[in-house]
């Protein structure tokens, strides 16, 4: 063989072995149940030629105690909800966004983007990405008509057949129960310490009914699929994933209404990866990726144009004809000025025989 034949060998095989070589990026979450499905992500891995992989979070404090707990350079982009955006934007965990590398953000709902939850110091941190209620979950082989209110938990009858969320959410709905969201349903999210003693009360009554208190949406799934629970608050995400394995679920919002979330997406001021988790961004937000989050999960998309690829029962399903009028039976999540004494009395709770 020829010494030019055999250096050009050489330099073809360096060249191989130097592309195969080259480590392929990984962007990190940390983001709710439902919001990093591989049929969600995979077109995106395959344009930027990257691997997204997910940890999910059970509830906003777990969120919130990771990335102040020196686990916040583990994560790229994460999904926080209304009740902690705001501190997170606030106290320098979240990166800013650059609006010019987000075209789509102008698509989103003008209501949400107006909202100050992720605006600090004259910047923007975050997106709004998918918004939705803490329904009221039922087995509808024992329940004919939907229950028309919470009190229907403290019902002797369901003795060990009712499963709470392990988060603020159900201190949140003892509150209700309480009447401390009337005439003003900010107030639920400043409560006097005296108001949060008598809910700790009204908690600690429903115990001997609650079978399990659920922290992760899948575990709620499963509580209701082996016939342990017939009511519970959960995620239109249980919902759905129910009737997929054909199980008789019912989804109702209660005549005192209830409590909700606008989950946003932003980056980790200790991301390594900014570029690549912005283009993920906006990615996330755009119409046809935000169709493809609600197909799993039922959350009403943040982006309206994503209504172009549902059906006119999709739209109706996810209050997407008349989003104002559902708003107005959601009580939005806010920051918590004493967030350290609802979970005091939350653990209390949970530690109470």
């Amino acid at each position: 063989m020829k010494p030019r034949t055999v250096l050009l060998g050489i330099l073809v095989l360096a060249l191989c072995c130097g592309a195969c070589g080259k480590k392929e990026e990984t962007l990190s979450l940390l983001v709710w149940e439902g919001y990093s499905d591989d049929a969600v992500v995979r077109a995106f891995e395959e344009n930027r030629h990257c691997k997204v992989v997910a940890s999910y979070m059970g509830s906003s404090d777990e969120l919130v105690a990771k990335l102040r707990g020196g686990s916040a350079s583990n994560y790229d982009v994460i999904s926080p909800s209304s009740d902690v955006a705001a501190s997170i934007a606030r106290t320098g965990l979240a990166a800013p966004l650059d609006l010019s590398k987000l075209p789509t953000y102008s698509q989103l709902s003008a209501k949400l983007r107006d909202l100050p939850l992720v605006k600090a110091n004259g910047q923007i941190y975050g997106v709004p990405f998918m918004w939705g209620p803490n329904p009221l979950l039922y087995d509808t082989t024992v329940f004919a008509q939907p229950p028309d209110s919470w009190a229907i938990f403290w019902d002797p009858k369901y003795k060990g057949k009712i499963s709470v969320w392990d988060d603020l959410s159900t201190v949140y709905m003892a509150a209700q129960i309480l009447g401390y969201d009337k005439p003003d349903p900010s107030k639920l999210y400043n409560l006097t310490d005296e108001q949060l003693d008598a809910v700790k009360k009204k908690l600690i009554e429903l115990k001997p009914n609650i079978r399990k208190i659920w922290s992760t949406g899948g575990e709620l799934t499963n509580l209701f699929q082996n016939h342990e629970v017939v009511l519970a608050m959960g995620w239109p995400l249980n919902t759905n994933d129910l009737r997929k394995l054909n199980f008789p679920i019912g989804e109702t919002i209660p005549k005192e209404n209830t409590t909700g979330w606008i989950d946003h997406l932003m980056i980790t001021a200790a991301s390594s990866h900014k570029d690549l988790a912005q283009a993920f961004v906006e990615y996330m937000i755009d119409a046809k990726t935000q169709k493809l989050v609600t197909d799993r999960t039922h959350y009403t998309p943040a982006n309206p144009g994503a209504a172009r690829f549902l059906t006119s029962d999709e739209i109706k399903g996810l209050h997407l004809d008349n989003p104002d009028a559902y708003m107005q039976r959601i009580y939005f999540w806010q920051d918590i000025p004493h967030r350290a004494k609802y979970n005091e009395i939350w653990n209390e709770v949970k530690a109470a025989q």
